[in-house]
């Protein structure tokens, strides 16, 4: 058995978006992948009934593809423990585990579960959150439910379903609606839940790579601008004016997005100093934020990460010789302060 880390995916979506669908068929293809399942039993749709033949009692069930199935009746920590010790002791063998949260659910705290547990850490490494979205009702959900957009801001990947039974104009204008709250999740439109598992596992979408994967078109709207102020775009919606754009959505959704991105250094002290300031006020509120740093110092690329209050950071490559030195950095979040955030950012400069 490998001493590598075990891959973890977390699966979050609206109720009725086909998670369990797309589990089933996880679960189910023969891909020759052994996986863990572990389920929030408090979901509406639970998995059981139709591929699960257990006793309640039972917390971990075999499954005859060699998959492995979990509800849990306590926290996630211990759960995931639990796996670790019986696959290290040969008990349980497994490639790769996948947490399905309820439809309500906010990922965030089980993302965390990933950076704060020295013990978790050890066994696991967080690859990606993937967001069902469904088509017929996102919009509804996404007015109504703010779980439902923080799970969209969260999301490393985001699933479209149920859209053909929605006319192509509207599953584009939500596609942009949701691109607005997270450029950075690439979106695919899937049928009924049925995706190529290549596109559900190690899509390393949460991992500190050095190229920070943001749609490269979303940005164009704002590349002839100062390199933060792209006030046209935004600010539209902020003030509920009406937006030309053909496709913008006419939401001013809570859950927003903004890059940062400079040509000069920053100094770690300041930066370190302004970013733990930063997410002591409105971690809560902090999604998801990345970024690519260059760093005063240092000849190597610096990639940061974090989720609500836990940060992390990691020494990249070297900067190739001729390369542009930038940092670019994004933040999702619950109305964030973007101006105090980007000012501050601007502060921490050399």
């Amino acid at each position: 058995m490998s001493n590598g880390l075990i891959p973890a995916t977390i699966l979050t979506g609206f109720l009725g978006s086909g998670k369990t669908t797309l589990l089933k068929r996880v679960l189910s293809e023969s891909h020759g992948q052994k996986i863990a399942v572990i389920e929030n039993e408090f979901g509406e749709e639970n998995i059981d009934n139709e591929i699960l033949v257990a006793d309640t009692e039972e917390q971990i069930i075999q499954l005859s593809n060699g998959c492995v199935c979990c509800t849990i009746r306590e926290d996630l920590r211990s759960t995931l423990s639990v796996l670790a010790a019986k696959r290290r002791r040969g008990e349980l063998d497994f490639e790769r585990v996948v947490i399905e949260t309820t439809g309500l659910a906010d990922p965030g705290p089980v993302a965390q579960t990933f950076f704060m547990d020295d013990e978790i850490a050890e066994s696991f490494l967080l690859d990606s959150i993937l967001t069902l979205v469904d088509a017929k009702h996102a919009n509804q959900q996404l007015d109504t439910r703010q779980e439902a957009r923080r799970q969209v801001g969260f999301a490393d990947q985001i699933f479209i379903s149920k859209s053909d039974l929605v006319p192509a104009e509207e599953v584009d204008e939500l596609s942009h609606r949701l691109k607005h709250m997270n450029p950075r999740a690439p979106q695919r439109r899937v049928h009924f839940g049925e995706v190529p598992i290549s596109e559900v596992f190690d899509l390393r979408g949460f991992n500190l790579n050095t190229k920070l994967e943001i749609d490269p078109e979303f940005l164009n709207d704002t590349a002839h601008d100062h390199h933060h102020h792209d006030h046209d775009h935004e600010h539209d919606h902020e003030h509920g004016e009406h937006c030309d754009h053909p496709h913008h959505h006419h939401h001013d959704d809570d859950v927003k997005s903004f890059v940062f991105r400079a040509d000069k250094a920053f100094n770690p002290a300041k930066l370190e100093d302004f970013l733990g300031a930063i997410v002591q006020v409105y971690g809560p509120k902090m999604l998801r934020y990345k970024g690519v740093l260059y760093m005063k110092g240092s000849d190597r690329k610096v990639v940061f990460q974090g989720v609500h209050q836990m940060m992390g950071s990691d020494l990249g490559p070297k900067w190739a010789p001729g390369e542009k030195k930038q940092s670019k950095m994004v933040f999702i979040g619950v109305d964030l302060p973007r101006d105090i955030l980007l000012q501050g950012l601007e502060q921490c400069l050399v």
